[in-house]
């Protein structure tokens, strides 16, 4: 299976290096899947991995944190975008009771769990949900991307024992 995931990658023409910054920019992999990717898959070294993934994890976050809100009070004049909007928000607002009570340190811990729903991108809506600033959400969501990339690394070499992320573990 390796093999061809790697062949897959290498046909697209893309370079290890790229797959992994791409595959956590997407909102449901996040570094939780590029980290054992990079290192399990094409075997790249943890400071790589690291350093792509979390680059990768943080290029969309900015622009969601300046853009969310315009964007949602333009689509939830749509029906369809509205009951999406409010799906969304009760999925945050039920796994954000942390934020709510902690704020920006609640919000980097929230970013940090490496656990499904819980990454920089949900961290991005809860900052807005929550009324937190750009200029706090950015590095407290960073910083909790940095912890999550310590967590699932060392899950993914096998030094603790992590279930749930993608089903991947040290050879």
């Amino acid at each position: 299976m390796r093999e061809i995931v790697v062949r897959f990658i290498e046909g697209l023409g893309l370079s290890p290096e790229f797959a992994v910054l791409l595959l956590a920019m997407l909102p449901i992999f996040e570094l939780r899947g590029s980290v054992p990717v990079g290192i399990l898959l094409f075997d790249l070294s943890v400071g790589k991995t690291a350093f792509y993934s979390i680059v990768g994890n943080m290029l969309p976050i900015l622009p969601l944190l300046f853009l969310f809100e315009p964007v949602h009070r333009r689509l939830s004049r749509y029906p369809a975008f509205e009951r999406f909007f409010a799906w969304i928000f009760r999925r945050t607002r039920r796994r954000g009771k942390m934020i709510e009570r902690f704020k920006v340190v609640g919000l980097t811990l929230f970013v940090a769990v490496p656990l499904p729903v819980t990454g920089a991108w949900t961290g991005s809506v809860a900052a807005f949900l929550f009324r937190i600033p750009v200029w706090q959400a950015f590095p407290a969501i960073l910083c909790g991307v940095v912890i999550a990339c310590v967590v699932v690394t060392l899950a993914t070499l096998g030094v603790i024992h992590l279930p749930g992320i993608f089903g991947l573990s040290a050879p």
